[in-house]
């Protein structure tokens, strides 16, 4: 399936049902009195979060969602039905803005929450509510009111607790695919990931937690090159970034060059990207001796303030213990938003 992380809809309300005017009318009640009964009220529009769902492509085919209208009341007091909801299911991350306003509506970032996009409209009165000492004989009765109607534009950036991050062909997608279930595409040529991939890993008993990995950024990607514009913002939903870089690329371009392209393009995309908390994966280690490896690592930890692991995805060394790390940060930052809150 077409991976989709924008779509338009509109959403349209149900309207308000109109009062009625209706007099009592039976055999031996002569001056029975108003009994026209208020309409209905019209259906409210939510969008309600869907775990199962990952992408907005459903709306490249429906793009319109309407509730029911209310229905029109009804002599001896009878209130018109009032009408039914519309639920519109969307991926968890998904970010509502008023096309029109750019206003953002809401965040739907919880299974099964709701998210009320369009009020529906207030039922009429029908004229039994206006009858009185000085008014035994009403004749008015008002109309429902319409139901919002609005274009909105969705927004989906996808929920991951650990996001991957790297330059095409470090391996992010080989780590994925060795650390969870995911089976992203892998070869061995530049931009195999297309789409955003998430994977969950699992590390012990009821231990999991969500990876995602998004494709490899270039030069200029937070200025629209490449595809990294496109999902950068699907980072800033992680609260840990893992920094994938090839100890031995092809093109022989150093890991410092490589570092700071990644870091330069986090930046310019967003300051509080650039901040987050980041570990420095050193991948495809099988190519170097254990020497080459020590005096890298021993480097890269005295002139970069970043955390440093080293793996080769491809033979699945090192990928467990880096897993397990992960694990035991994410729990420590739970551990301490509980000791705050």
């Amino acid at each position: 399936m077409k991976f989709v992380d924008e779509a338009t809809i509109r959403v349209e309300a149900g309207n308000g049902g109109s009062g009625v005017v209706s007099f009592r009318r039976e055999k031996y009640i002569p001056f029975g009195g108003p009994d026209g009964g208020d309409g209905g009220d019209g259906g409210d529009v939510f969008l309600v979060g869907e775990s199962g769902l990952t992408t907005l492509s459903d709306f490249r085919v429906q793009r319109k969602f309407r509730a029911e209208n209310g229905q029109p009341g009804r002599g001896g007091n009878c209130r018109g039905k009032s009408g039914g909801d519309c639920y519109v299911p969307v991926p968890l991350g998904t970010l509502v803005y008023d096309d029109e306003t750019d206003e953002l509506i809401g965040d739907v970032v919880k299974a099964e929450q709701t998210l009320m996009v369009a009020k529906g409209g207030y039922h009429g009165i029908g004229n039994a509510r206006y009858k009185s000492s000085t008014n035994r004989a009403p004749r008015q009765s008002t109309p429902g009111t319409p139901g919002e109607q609005r274009l909105l534009r969705l927004e989906l950036q996808l929920l991951a607790d650990v996001g991957l991050l790297g330059l095409p062909n470090a391996g992010k997608s080989t780590f994925l695919s060795a650390v969870s279930a995911a089976r992203p595409k892998i070869a061995d040529y530049p931009f195999t990931t297309l789409v955003p991939q998430l994977g969950i890993v699992s590390v012990g008993a009821a231990q999991s937690f969500s990876l995602v990995d998004v494709p490899g950024l270039i030069a200029g990607a937070a200025q629209g090159a490449g595809l990294g514009i496109q999902f950068l913002k699907h980072l800033s939903r992680t609260r840990l970034l893992l920094h994938l870089v090839d100890v031995a690329p092809l093109d022989e371009q150093s890991v410092d060059a490589q570092m700071q392209q990644v870091a330069h393009e986090l930046g310019e995309f967003s300051d509080e990207l650039l901040q987050r908390e980041r570990w420095l994966v050193l991948n495809k280690c099988d190519l170097l001796s254990a020497e080459a490896l020590d005096e890298l690592e021993a480097r890269l930890r005295a002139d970069h303030d970043l955390p440093v692991y080293r793996c080769s995805a491809a033979t699945g060394q090192g990928v467990d213990a880096i897993s397990q790390a992960c694990m035991r940060w994410l729990d420590e930052q739970e551990d301490e938003a509980d000791e705050q809150g």
